[in-house]
């Protein structure tokens, strides 16, 4: 093998593409994911769905904070 010769195999251009296309299904299917997850993350209404007793106790709190503040005042 001559010095500066690859010893990389050339591949045929329609398996490039096709390997192409297949990533940017699995990009765009993970995007989609993510996107779906953080959507939920940021529902405040599927977080109380899933935590009623924790987001009352906050509401509470909040009220009690927000009592005390305009008392004191």
């Amino acid at each position: 093998m001559p010095d500066g010769e690859s010893k990389v195999q050339a591949r045929d251009p329609a398996a490039i593409q096709a390997d192409i296309a297949r990533a940017r299904d699995e990009i765009a299917r993970s995007v989609l994911a993510l996107r779906e997850r953080v959507n939920v993350a940021t529902d405040w209404r599927e977080w109380f769905r899933r935590r009623p007793w924790v987001a009352m106790g906050l509401a509470f709190s909040a009220g009690v904070w927000l009592g005390y503040r305009s008392g004191a005042a």
